[in-house]
């Protein structure tokens, strides 16, 4: 569930968005091999739907995101071009609410995969900010992605302007983890907001919290307790151990390396 790996899950596209009646059978069936990460076919079906007028703004949607999945995978610009036509046909005053939403997530898609961070992270607070209820892990996935998004248009600014956009993150994923302490996302990026920012203490101290707050959605605990690891092992120690006096750094980074080795032990 990262998109700190450039988009490493797809966000489901809304399967029965309008009365199952009303909704072109090959469009049904184009939104279910989407979500079952068969693009292609998916992009079959659609282009069966798309001929019928009803259905052809949903089709386009739906073929648009394949396209942005297949580019994800495949690299191919074509991909990416074939996406931003299908998403540019698409007429929003004719999709249903969740399907806005997903064509939100499109644009932005389009948009991160063209490199424009900052434009895609824009899109995705849209999203997430539409009065729509997301099921659960989708409302996860589009935090995630909102947050790399910002995070990935920081590591381009000047600092002042960096530190800006990663308090945007740190102030959103406080309200997160205070709403849901087990949140993923919200604990990932509070301890990588505040290294960002140059916190070192802080982003140690919500490192060891996250690890521990894990516990509270068995469902993605590991994960998360992955992620801090890397982060910790591989970032945190090593930059807390650079800090102190150039005497003091061999040891810090043992005591340091000791510390975290007995928090994991401490709280499996």
């Amino acid at each position: 569930m990262r998109l700190r790996a450039i988009f490493f899950a797809a966000l489901l596209l809304a399967v029965g968005a309008r009365p199952s009646a009303a909704e072109h059978p090959e469009l049904a069936r184009a939104r279910t091999l989407y979500n079952e990460a068969k693009y292609e076919a998916a992009i079959n079906a659609a282009s069966t739907a798309r001929t019928d007028p009803a259905s052809a703004d949903a089709a386009s949607l739906v073929i648009g995101r394949s396209h942005l999945e297949r580019h994800r995978t495949l690299a191919d610009a074509v991909e990416l071009t074939a996406a931003r036509t299908a998403l540019n046909a698409v007429r929003p005053a004719a999709l249903s609410p969740r399907d806005r939403v997903d064509f939100l997530v499109g644009l932005g898609q389009a948009l991160y995969q063209s490199d424009s961070f900052g434009a895609a992270a824009e899109l995705f607070d849209t999203a997430l900010n539409q009065p729509v209820i997301l099921p659960d892990r989708d409302r996860l996935l589009l935090l995630d992605w909102w947050a790399t998004a910002v995070d990935r248009e920081a590591q381009a600014r000047p600092p002042d302007r960096r530190m800006a956009l990663l308090a945007q993150v740190r102030e959103r994923m406080e309200v997160e983890v205070r709403i849901d302490p087990g949140s993923e996302p919200a604990n990932y990026w509070l301890a990588v907001s505040a290294r960002g920012a140059g916190d070192l203490e802080r982003a140690w101290h919500t490192a060891i919290a996250g690890w521990i707050r894990a516990s509270l959605r068995p469902e993605s605990a590991q994960e998360l307790r992955d992620d801090l690891d890397r982060l910790v092992s591989q970032t945190l120690i090593l930059e807390r151990a650079r800090s102190r006096p150039a005497l003091e750094q061999g040891d810090a980074l043992t005591a340091f390396r000791a510390e975290w080795e007995a928090i994991k032990s401490q709280w499996p």
